[in-house]
C-alpha cells in the first residue's frame, strides 16, 4: 500500500508540474514579469504548499522535529539534490542578479532561521512575524524591481494564454502538486517508522524528499522545456519560501519547539553551508555558469549530508 501511494503521488507530482509551468509561462508573457519572477513567486508558491501542509501539521499535532526538519530537509534537498540534477542534465549561466539578490535573501533567510533557534532551541511567534514580513518585503521588491538573472533559451512554444487557462492551469497544478505530495508522504513515512526511525531523521530525508518532488518535478519539466529561468528561480525562491513562508507562517500559528538538537547542531549546519557554497560555485571553475562539475559537487555534499545524519 506504501508503495502505491509513492507511484500514485509520484505520477500526480509530474503532472502538476507540467501545468504549473505552463501556468507560470502563461503569467509571466501576460504580465510581462521576467520569468525568474515569476518562478520565485507563484512556481515557488506553489511547490512550497506540500511543506507548508506538513510543516503545520506536524507543528499542530506535537511533531516540531518533522515541521523543522521538513524546512531544513528540503532546502537542503533543493540545492543539493534537485539543483544538481538539473545542472547535470544542462547547464544554467546566471546574471550578476542572482548573486546580488537572489543568493543573500536565500543566505539571510537562512541565518535568521538559525540564530532564532540556535540560542532557546524554539521558534517564537514574533520570530515567525519577522521572517513573514521579510517575505512581504522580498515579493515587494521582485515585482517592482527584479531583472532577470538567468539566461534563458526562449522556446518556440511560447504562447500567450488567455487568463482563465492561465488560473485554471495554476490551480490544477498546484492541486495535482499537493495531493501528489501528500501520498507521497504518506507513503515513505509509513515505511520509514516500519524500522522505528527517530521523527527528526524522518523529517530531514524521507519527508524532505517527498516534500522537494514537487520542485524537482517543476525544474525537470523548466529545464526539458528550456525555461531555464523558472527552473532556478523555483529552486532559490523555494528555499525562501521555505523558511519565510512555511516556518513563518507555522509559527505565528503555533511556536515550533525543537526536541531533538541534532536539528541544530547537524542539520542546520548542513544547510547554511550548502546554502553558502552555492556563491562561490557561481564563479569556479567556470564564471557566472553552473554546469555539471558544480552539479557533481552539489550531489556529493547532499550523499554526505545523508551519511553523517543516518550514522
Amino acid at each position: 500500500m506504501n508503495i502505491l501511494l509513492l507511484l500514485v503521488g509520484f505520477v500526480l507530482l509530474v503532472v502538476g508540474g507540467n501545468y504549473l509551468l505552463k501556468s507560470a509561462v502563461g503569467f509571466s508573457l501576460l504580465l510581462n514579469i521576467p520569468k525568474i519572477v515569476i518562478g520565485m513567486t507563484i512556481v515557488s508558491f506553489a511547490t512550497s504548499a506540500p511543506e507548508l501542509i506538513v510543516s503545520l501539521n506536524a507543528a499542530l499535532d506535537g511533531h516540531a522535529d518533522i515541521a523543522l526538519g521538513n524546512v531544513i530537509g528540503s532546502n537542503i534537498a533543493n540545492l543539493g539534490l534537485v539543483l544538481a540534477i538539473i545542472i547535470l542534465i544542462s547547464p544554467i549561466i546566471v546574471k550578476e542578479g542572482f548573486y546580488k539578490i537572489d543568493w543573500p535573501v536565500m543566505m539571510i533567510s537562512s541565518l535568521l532561521l538559525y540564530f532564532f533557534i540556535a540560542f532557546d532551541g524554539e521558534l517564537q511567534r514574533y520570530e515567525g512575524v519577522i521572517l513573514f514580513a521579510m517575505l512581504i518585503t522580498f515579493l515587494v521588491y521582485l515585482l517592482k524591481f527584479q531583472k532577470p538573472a538567468i539566461v534563458d533559451e526562449l522556446p518556440e512554444d511560447d504562447v500567450q494564454l488567455p487568463l482563465y487557462k492561465n488560473i485554471l492551469f495554476l490551480a490544477f497544478g498546484g492541486l495535482a502538486l499537493w495531493g501528489g505530495s501528500e501520498l507521497l508522504v504518506k507513503g515513505a513515512v509509513g515505511l520509514a517508522t516500519n524500522f522505528n526511525v527517530s521523527e527528526r531523521i524522518i523529517g530531514v530525508t524521507v519527508v524532505s524528499i517527498g516534500t522537494s518532488v514537487p520542485e524537482l518535478a517543476a525544474s525537470l519539466i523548466a529545464i526539458l522545456k528550456k525555461e531555464k529561468a523558472i527552473s532556478m528561480g523555483n529552486l532559490i525562491g523555494s528555499n525562501v519560501f521555505n523558511i519565510l513562508a512555511v516556518l513563518g507562517l507555522t509559527s505565528i500559528i503555533t511556536p515550533i519547539k525543537v526536541f531533538d538538537f541534532g536539528l541544530i547542531s547537524n542539520d542546520l549546519i548542513w544547510m547554511l553551508v550548502i546554502s553558502l557554497i552555492i556563491l562561490p560555485l557561481n564563479f569556479i571553475p567556470v564564471k557566472m555558469k553552473f554546469t555539471w562539475k558544480e552539479g557533481l559537487i552539489l550531489i556529493g555534499i547532499y550523499i554526505a549530508f545523508m551519511i553523517k545524519t543516518f550514522l
